[in-house]
């Protein structure tokens, strides 16, 4: 890895921090993204919906810029040449794990964005127990779908 790939969270990392502070200073709002696309789902409350629908329309469009001006996503995948990459267990067990983390964040009352950024930020001390259980539970799930169950090669 070379030292543009830190820059590049380093800038990543400045504006996820100040679109959160933008959002809570502008709308008194916390920048959880399950929150937001929950809440736009649900519609509640009635009318609040416009800046949920510019917020995940700026999750979006911020990297098809970034591609569009060459900038690229980096290489999240194992292979030079592939920019994702093929799900290592197949669509179903993706399917499973989005489904258990749309429990999670439930289960949580919010999302690392929520409770990571915002909440960590704050110091609450409900985000930071969040955190820790996410954290924990992200270590524990690499060890089992690695070490224990073999997949996605350990490197």
């Amino acid at each position: 890895m070379d030292w543009t790939a830190g820059l590049q969270g380093l800038v990543g990392g400045v504006l996820i921090g100040l679109s959160a502070t933008w959002l809570m200073a502008t709308l008194g709002r916390i920048a959880g993204i399950s929150g937001i696309v929950g809440n736009l789902i649900t519609q509640r409350p009635k009318g609040d919906s416009a800046w949920r629908v510019a917020f995940l329309l700026g999750l979006i469009s911020g990297p098809l810029l970034l591609m569009a001006l060459g900038g690229g996503l980096g290489n999240v995948a194992g292979s030079p040449g592939e920019v994702i990459g093929a799900p290592v267990g197949g669509i179903g067990i993706m399917l499973v794990a989005g489904l258990l983390v749309g429990v999670g964040t439930g289960l949580g009352s919010g999302c690392t964005s929520g409770h990571g950024v915002c909440g960590l930020a704050r110091l609450a001390p409900r985000s930071m127990a969040a955190t820790g259980m996410f954290l924990l539970t992200a270590l524990v799930t690499v060890y089992i779908s690695r070490h224990l169950l073999g997949l996605g090669g350990v490197q």
